[in-house]
C-alpha cells in the first residue's frame, strides 16, 4: 500500500484576529516564505486557505503566485463573515462578536462567499476548489454553495468537537456540533453533512481525536456533574500549541493505525508564524521554538507519509473509488 498523505492546511488571514480589533493588518504575509521553504525541503505542499484581507495583500499575492507556479502548494478559500464584503451588520458589534457566515441570511451568506471566491480566482488565475469555513462553522446550505461553484473538497469538520458554546452572534446557537461526524474523509450528503452521500464534494475532516478513552471520559463527566459543572472531553489536534511536538507525534501515530486512515491533516494560522501574530507565539523566541518543533514533526512524518495538497488528495480519492 502507498503511504498515507500528509495534508498541511494554513488558515491564511489577518494578524492576531483573536484580539477582535477593528483595524486588520496583514504583516504576517511577510513571514510565510520561511515556512514554505521548510515544507518544500520535506516535499510537503501547504494549502493556504485564504480570506478577503489576505487575498488583497500584495506580498501574499506575489507569494501565492510563486507557490502555484512551482507547484509546491495550493490556494483555497476561507471566509470570515464579519469583515468580508458586503458589510452587513448582524450584531451590535460584528468586529467584537465575529459572527459565523452561517448565521447571516442565506442571500447575504452567498454574496459574502462569492466576493472572496471571485477575488481569489481573479488574483491567482486558477479555479478555487478547496475550502475551509471561517471559525469552523459549516452547514448543509454552505455545502450546497460549495458544490454549486465547483469546489472539490472542504476541511471544516473537526471530529469530537462541538462549537455550540463558542458564540458568534450572542443571540445565536453557537457554532457547529461535529461530535457525531465521521473521522475520515467522505463524500458528503449535501442535505445531511454529518453522513456520507453521493455528491462530488469531499469532506476532509481535521485530525482531531479524544485524548482519553470512553471509560476515562465517563469518569471525568461523572465527577464534573457531581461538582455541578459540565464536562467537555479533552481533544488532541494535529496543531502546534507550543512545546507539544511529542503529543502531535503520539496523535499521528495513533491515527495512522486506524483502518480507514489514508491521511493526516495539520493546521495552523498564517499569523502564528509572526511574533505577536497570535496569543500562542508572541515573541521571536516562541517562533524559533515553533520551528524547532516543526522540524522535529516534519522529519518524523517524512518517513511515514507523502505530502499532498487537498486537490491532490481529492484526485486520489476519485481515482481510488
Amino acid at each position: 500500500m502507498p503511504p498515507p498523505f500528509f495534508i498541511i492546511t494554513i488558515d491564511t488571514e489577518g494578524d492576531n484576529l483573536w484580539t477582535q480589533h477593528r483595524h486588520i493588518t496583514t504583516e504576517n504575509a511577510r513571514y510565510l516564505q520561511r515556512f514554505q521553504t521548510l515544507c518544500e525541503r520535506f516535499a510537503f505542499k501547504p494549502v493556504y486557505l485564504t480570506n478577503f484581507e489576505m487575498a488583497n495583500d500584495p506580498v501574499f499575492q506575489a507569494f501565492g503566485r510563486d507557490v502555484l507556479r512551482k507547484g509546491t502548494g495550493e490556494i483555497g478559500t476561507h471566509v470570515h463573515a464579519w469583515n468580508n464584503p458586503p458589510l452587513t451588520s448582524l450584531t451590535d458589534d460584528d468586529d467584537r462578536h465575529q459572527p459565523y457566515l452561517i448565521e447571516y441570511p442565506e442571500a447575504v451568506m452567498r454574496e459574502k462567499f462569492l466576493v472572496t471566491h471571485r477575488l481569489l480566482e481573479d488574483v491567482f488565475q486558477t479555479p478555487m476548489v478547496s475550502h475551509r469555513a471561517g471559525r469552523w462553522a459549516f452547514d448543509a446550505r454552505y455545502a450546497k454553495l460549495l458544490a454549486e461553484h465547483g469546489y472539490h473538497s472542504d476541511c471544516s469538520v473537526t471530529p469530537e468537537i462541538s462549537w455550540r458554546t463558542t458564540k458568534g452572534d450572542p443571540t445565536g446557537q453557537g457554532g457547529t456540533d461535529y461530535r457525531a461526524f465521521p473521522r475520515h474523509a467522505y463524500f458528503l450528503d449535501l442535505d445531511h453533512i454529518e453522513r456520507a452521500g453521493h455528491s462530488t464534494l469531499l469532506e476532509v475532516p481535521m485530525t482531531t481525536r479524544l485524548k482519553h478513552g470512553a471509560l476515562t471520559n465517563a469518569i471525568k463527566n461523572f465527577i464534573a456533574r457531581c461538582r455541578g459543572k459540565s464536562n467537555t472531553p479533552s481533544v488532541a489536534w494535529l496543531r502546534p500549541r507550543g512545546g507539544n511536538v511529542t503529543a502531535m507525534q503520539t496523535l499521528a501515530a495513533r491515527v495512522l493505525t486506524e483502518p480507514a486512515a489514508d491521511y493526516l491533516e495539520f493546521m495552523l494560522h498564517s499569523s502564528e508564524f509572526m511574533p505577536g501574530g497570535s496569543p500562542t507565539f508572541q515573541t521571536a523566541e516562541h517562533i524559533e521554538k515553533l520551528y524547532a518543533d516543526l522540524e522535529t514533526l516534519f522529519s518524523w512524518l517524512a518517513t511515514r507519509c507523502r505530502g499532498a495538497t487537498l486537490e491532490e488528495y481529492y484526485r486520489f480519492r476519485t481515482v481510488s473509488i
